[in-house]
């Protein structure tokens, strides 16, 4: 198992487990059409790679160009 995994240290920084696992998701998808690592591979597999991109402020969520991600309130049409 990846370690940064075991803790809640990678959880808190991406700002929750759904945000983490979106975006892992999204980079590994990235990866898998061929889009080239951040850091060094180092013979490792690409979630280990996407997880030390996390952690190295490789990448991240950018909610401002992120139209999909709104806030819970207004996602249920209340006033923020």
């Amino acid at each position: 198992m990846i370690e940064a995994l075991k803790s809640d240290e990678i959880v808190h920084k991406m700002g929750g487990r759904f945000k983490l696992c979106a975006l892992v998701q999204h980079r590994m998808v990235e990866l898998i059409q061929g889009a080239r690592p951040l850091v060094e591979r180092q013979g490792r597999g690409d979630l280990e790679v996407i997880i030390d991109e996390i952690l190295q402020g490789k990448i991240g969520i950018d909610r401002e160009k992120s139209p999909g991600i709104v806030e819970a309130g207004k996602a249920l049409g209340e006033e923020a």
